[in-house]
């Protein structure tokens, strides 16, 4: 079983879809490893502590030659896996729904494309689930990048010159990112309150120490779809929220978006006349501006300044933590294959529940469910 990691060539990506922690794993499990060489210099990864794990390191073409399975963060262009074996396995964030035309491309050249964010959303599959672990370091980054761009201090304190207040955050969306966004920044002193579309995150919110701002005015509406992810809210609902959000947000320093819903553009959250109701100097960071984004103005990677406030807003948010982002995403492609490893076959065989909701192509076609409706 040979298994193969190529660097990743989207534009700023850094992360690496290998570690030598987890090569040594496959090796124990019986499996070759061939690296291309540069592929975790972003993720500060020597190709010689590939190696000393026991990995072989050349280029691309070296290392697709005879390949099993690739292993990738952003899915490889399939040009690059000429060499590997027919069928082989490919695993890696394809973003399905807006690369029809990769997927497709995939199916044309008889690979088989494992999508790690149609990972499902249960119990045994959570050591495997990308979104969950780059999320939770995105949300982190979202409050350590505004707090940068931020003028002043996150913290109460006291001083003989007298008192500075402590910054007031405002998390929309209470899934991962949101709740490391309100951990991080209850950490660093501030007064944080946080919303959602799902009333179940109440109690969350709360239990991180942070204030929960919930419409209460309209009944018997949830947000929450199936899987656990957000769904779009009514227009009744969004109509209320958007007037408890611009009272609460004229009296933020900073406000962080996570909001996401699979498949479709990020909801808007944010209207150009709720950024002008903020103070001068305050910040918002949207962490969905790669997916359209939730706030009027916001652009990837560009900071914007409207009405005296500054949005900021990454791209690849996980990737400014390359080298941590990798150790996590690694892990979850490690313990995804692994639990599906037949000793006797000397390689993973999928189950139904996990393998049909990760599988995009197979045997030329596009096979999967979700992408046929």
């Amino acid at each position: 079983m040979r298994i193969a990691v190529l660097t990743e060539r989207a534009s700023g990506e850094e992360r690496v879809a290998a570690t030598p922690e987890t090569v040594k794993k496959f090796i124990a499990l019986g499996a070759d490893l061939a690296i291309e060489a540069g592929a975790g210099s972003g993720a500060s990864i020597s190709d010689q502590a590939f190696v000393d794990a026991g990995a072989s390191v050349g280029s691309a073409a070296d290392a697709c030659k005879d390949a099993d399975i690739v292993l990738g963060i952003q899915a490889p262009d399939p040009v690059l896996l000429a060499g590997a074996k027919p069928g082989a396995w490919v695993a890696a964030t394809f973003d399905p729904f807006r690369n029809g035309d990769l997927v497709q491309s995939y199916a044309k050249q008889g690979l088989e494309a494992l999508s790690m964010e149609f990972m499902p959303r249960i119990t045994r599959a959570q050591s495997m689930d990308v979104l969950s672990s780059q999320s939770n370091l995105a949300g982190y980054k979202a409050v350590i990048a505004s707090a940068d761009a931020y003028g002043r201090a996150f913290p109460m304190m006291m001083t003989a010159a007298g008192t500075v207040q402590a910054a007031k955050v405002f998390v929309m969306g209470v899934g991962v990112a949101g709740l490391q966004a309100i951990a991080t920044a209850k950490r660093l002193g501030a007064q944080v309150s946080a919303t959602d579309v799902r009333s179940a995150t109440k109690e969350q919110i709360q239990s991180l120490g942070a204030k929960p701002i919930f419409v209460e005015s309209v009944e018997g509406i949830e947000g929450e779809g199936s899987g656990g992810y957000a769904t779009e809210m009514s227009e009744e609902y969004q109509k209320a929220q958007a007037e408890l959000v611009s009272e609460h947000i004229a009296k933020q320093d900073i406000v962080i978006t996570t909001a996401l819903i699979p498949g479709r553009d990020a909801p808007r959250l944010i209207s150009d006349a709720q950024i002008a109701s903020m103070k001068d100097g305050s910040v918002i960071f949207d962490l969905a501006v790669s997916q359209g984004g939730n706030v009027e103005g916001s652009r990837p990677d560009t900071p914007v300044e409207k009405h005296g406030v500054t949005i900021i807003g990454y791209s690849n948010t996980a990737g400014h933590l390359a080298a941590d982002a990798s150790a996590l995403f690694a892990r979850n492609l490690f313990n995804f294959l692994s639990a599906f490893w037949d000793k006797d076959a000397g390689k993973p065989v999928l189950d139904e529940e996990i393998g049909d909701a990760v599988r995009l192509t197979q045997g030329g076609k596009v096979v999967n469910e979700r992408l046929k409706g």
